[in-house]
């Protein structure tokens, strides 16, 4: 049998996240529905960003952010504005 692929929901159990109410990352979302491509659809390990077809929409869920900086530097419209979470905020690694 061969390996499979753990799912994100399987390596997102691994983690731990201290949520802020002060949003590290913001997004222009009325810049969104002109993207070419829309890479933060794909480029987000955690699948923080979604597109909704129905309201030709981006929908952004920064709390299960895991702080790898991918979504500042892949959008092509420079509509992401990214931070570290303030101190003691933000996601853990747990190992094991």
């Amino acid at each position: 049998m061969a390996d499979r692929k753990p799912r994100i929901d399987e390596k997102l159990a691994r983690v731990a996240f201290n949520i802020d109410r002060e949003a590290h990352i913001t997004v222009a979302k009325e810049s969104c529905p002109g993207c070419p491509g829309r890479p933060c659809l794909s480029a987000c390990p955690a699948e923080n960003y979604t597109w909704n077809d129905e309201n030709d929409a981006l929908v952004f869920n920064y709390e299960g952010c895991m702080e790898c900086g991918t979504c500042r530097f892949i959008c092509p419209l420079d509509a992401i504005s990214w931070s570290y979470p303030r101190g003691g905020f933000g996601v853990a690694y747990r190992w094991g």
